[in-house]
């Protein structure tokens, strides 16, 4: 990529580039009074990957960026307010639509040209080892022909590493925005990796909880699963981002080095994507296996409680047949011993024989019976 002059603009990955008019007296007083605020993490001015300034005010910003020809503002926010994002708007001719989701934020990765200034929208990932959770952060970027506006919206990613790495390595920084783009999106790509090797682990240990009858399993699937979701979520619309800053390298003569490391890019977000999409598959199997087992579990415990109440009927089957049988020679002999003075037979030689020979053929009439039914 050829060194830009003010005189000769140059094409790249943002499409034209504008001149930067001087500065008029006056022009940056609004920018004074709001320069200082703290969300103004780090602000620095670069020429030839050289960090040549360190402003401390936006207003100090445009000002250097004005005084060094060929220079490269980066320009590091933290949840800036609707008035520092006018300031930049008024400075770099942001568009209005994209100044608003830099503020409002909570947006799905993407890549939008506002002529000659990228919007772009990144959400990063971070695993919780302590509490096998997945954070999601999210980075707004405005990246212009001499100036890059980094908004952030939570911890991650960690920016800072970024720009170690960039002023450890003149060669990249001095390729322009696209090398401070290219080195944003790397580390947010990079910090997917942990995220899938946190879920892997989580995915294996569910799989071991599922054929362990683990009571709590299915409400762990079911979190993991709308990790995975909102984790696709921040991924997958990320391979259009970088579909879309690919297809414009010829037509913005983007640098073939750059081109190379944007590819590389590419390829580890398109393997995580892949891997991630396998996990949401495995979770789905997981939950159709474990409800399964749920099934067969339950089938057994009804299988088992029929088992018991037929045993339980069979039990009060006996009983009640050993209890007619009984009755029936004591339903006898307490008829028989109730010795009021007129009853029949009462005197006969022959009752007291006959009584227990009925007693004898009832009881072993029922028997019959309740043998014929099997209830004994």
């Amino acid at each position: 990529m050829s060194e830009r002059s003010p005189f000769k603009p140059i094409r790249s990955l943002t499409g034209r580039v504008r001149r930067r008019t001087p500065a008029t007296p006056g022009a940056s007083l609004a920018v004074e009074r709001i320069g200082d605020r703290v969300s103004i993490v780090d602000s620095a001015v670069y020429v030839a990957g050289d960090r040549v300034a360190s402003p401390e005010s936006l207003a100090d910003t445009y000002r250097s960026l004005r005084e060094h020809e060929g220079a490269v503002a980066w320009i590091g926010l933290y949840r800036p307010d609707q008035h520092e994002l006018g300031s930049l708007a008024e400075e770099f001719d942001l568009h209005e639509l994209a100044v608003e989701d830099a503020i409002v934020a909570h947006q799905r990765p993407k890549l939008e040209r506002y002529d000659d200034t990228l919007f772009v929208v990144l959400r990063a990932a971070h695993y919780v080892d302590s509490r096998e959770e997945v954070e999601f952060g999210e980075v707004h970027l405005f990246v212009g022909p001499d100036f890059v506006v980094t908004v952030r919206h939570s911890e991650s990613p960690d920016l800072s590493a970024v720009r170690r790495r960039l002023e450890s390595n003149p060669d990249l920084l001095a390729l322009g925005p696209e090398a401070i783009l290219y080195a944003i999106l790397d580390r947010v790509v990079d910090g997917y990796l942990p995220v899938v090797a946190g879920l892997e682990n989580d995915i294996d240990e569910i799989e071991t909880e599922v054929f362990g009858s683990d009571p709590g399993v299915s409400r762990r699937i079911y979190e993991l699963t709308r990790e995975v979701i909102e984790f696709q979520r921040a991924t997958r619309p990320l391979a259009a981002v970088l579909a879309a800053l690919t297809a414009g390298f010829a037509k913005y003569g983007t640098d073939e080095e750059l081109q190379r490391y944007l590819r590389d890019v590419e390829d580890h977000l398109i393997q995580v994507i892949e891997q991630v999409d396998g996990f949401r598959q495995l979770l789905r199997d997981i939950l159709t296996v474990n409800a399964t087992l749920v099934a067969q579990r339950q089938n057994e415990e009804m299988r088992a409680l029929s088992e018991a109440s037929i045993e339980q009927n069979d039990d009060v089957k006996r009983i009640s047949a050993w209890a007619a049988i009984l009755f029936a020679p004591t339903l006898v002999g307490t008829v028989y011993g109730m010795n009021f003075d007129h009853m029949p037979e009462l005197h006969w030689a022959g009752g007291y024989p006959l009584a227990l020979v009925l007693m004898l053929l009832v009881s072993l009439t029922l028997w019959g019976v309740f043998k014929y039914r099997r209830w004994i």
